[in-house]
């Protein structure tokens, strides 16, 4: 590969395996030999022997030291064309595999899965939400910003806004600070209240995308709901960390005799509420604690629900926390099942990829077990297809949720 004109980064036999496997980090342990290189530019990586295995962005910050970009020899990053590709190619996935319907309200660019290292970007109708947590990608953000407006109103979609929230503290780990704002091009408006509403199956939320957790909404769950709102219909739903109501106002929309939400933040009780009353909703609402509600629940001795819901944040966001996180879990889905009566239904979820689905299950089946109870399994899914997950790199698969009778 002589003429490359990209630095050279040399990787263990350990690490050529693991990308030979199809992930699509370097760590910085892994790296044996390098040419000097500057941060957020490309590298190129090699084995010992002098194999080729692909080109990313370098930053000497970060413990994932290179972001494979393409393991094609010819590509070259510095011509705007490559940028424009994996924008059409990711704004191409989604017409294909969303109703047409979605396509207003979804994930556009899901980082490495999409072929941009760190990068997500969310829509909300005429608005974009966008998070850069990779120096080599905030390097060409803008790029990647004005290619993406001209693909969709090139297919005829109105874009108004682009906001970026890239407030997260993994950005300090690549060496950059905090930014977030509003992206000027091409008439986009930077005078907005930051509020947008959207309609996601049938069900119409304000979404606040300057304040709100992340890009301002959790789009992953979007087909899950759809689940809950079949099942629910009939049945007394409790929908535990409710966050913006979205699974309880699904189980309302789908007919459920009654629907309680429960999270102990007050400010996302009074969006659940706000959204419950926007679309014309009876929900009831509480602000506590889960596990002592569960607790206290069972300790009255009633079974007032027969459909309970668990959607916590995440647990755990680093493998050095897994163990603590799977207690919490099973604590969480065992108070559950005690409290369902026999023949109810649990839907229960992880957003952590730290919890992999063979660990969530072991959690679920010890969860079971102390219950004295057996699951019979309804579903088993991840996020929605515009969240896709990548084979190979387990970092974009992280959502599991589980549907099951309780018997």
């Amino acid at each position: 590969m002589s003429g490359r004109p990209y630095p050279r980064v040399t990787v263990t036999k350990k690490c050529e395996r693991f990308l030979d496997g199809g992930h699509l980090w370097v760590y910085g342990g892994e790296i044996v030999g390098r040419e000097p290189c500057e941060n957020g530019a490309i590298a190129d990586v090699y084995t010992e022997n002098g194999k080729y295995l692909g080109s990313g962005f370098y930053n000497a910050h970060s413990k994932i030291t290179v972001r494979i970009l393409s393991r094609n020899a010819n590509d070259r990053y510095d011509d705007k064309k490559f940028f424009a590709r994996r924008v059409d190619y990711a704004v191409r996935f989604r017409l294909a595999v969303l109703p047409p319907e979605d396509f207003a309200c979804c994930r556009l660019i899901h980082g490495e899965a999409d072929g941009i290292p760190g990068l997500t970007v969310d829509r909300y109708g005429p608005v974009l939400v966008s998070e850069c947590l990779c120096l080599g990608t905030d390097l060409r953000k803008g790029e990647i910003y004005r290619a993406l407006i001209d693909r969709l109103r090139a297919c005829g979609e109105e874009i108004d806004v682009l906001y970026e929230r890239s407030d997260q503290p993994v950005r300090k780990l690549e060496g950059m600070e905090d930014y977030t704002g509003f992206f000027a091009y091409d008439g986009l408006k930077s005078d907005t209240d930051g509020k947008v509403n959207v309609t996601e199956n049938g069900v119409v939320y304000e979404v606040d995308y300057v304040h709100g957790q992340k890009t301002g909404f959790f789009l992953d769950q979007k087909y899950n709901r759809q689940s809950v709102r079949r099942l629910a219909r009939g049945k007394n739903v409790l929908d535990c960390f409710t966050h913006t109501g979205s699974f309880a106002l699904n189980a309302a929309m789908g007919g459920a005799a009654s629907v309680t939400a429960v999270d102990i933040s007050s400010d996302a009780v009074a969006l659940a509420k706000a959204n419950a009353a926007r679309n014309g909703l009876n929900v009831d609402f509480i602000t506590a604690d889960v596990f002592d509600l569960l607790t206290d629940l069972k300790r009255a001795g009633k079974a007032p629900y027969d459909f309970i819901i668990l959607d916590p944040p995440a647990f755990t966001k680093s493998g050095a926390t897994v163990k603590s996180a799977f207690r919490g879990y099973k604590e969480i889905n065992l108070k559950a099942m005690r409290l369902l009566p026999r023949g109810g239904f649990l839907a229960t979820c992880s957003c952590s990829h730290f919890m992999t689905p063979e660990l969530f299950e072991k959690m679920l089946d010890e969860a079971a077990h102390d219950a004295d109870v057996r699951l019979k399994q309804i579903e088993a899914r991840g996020a929605a297809p515009d969240h896709p997950y990548l084979r190979g790199v387990p970092e974009t698969g992280y959502l599991k949720f589980y549907l099951f009778q309780v018997l």
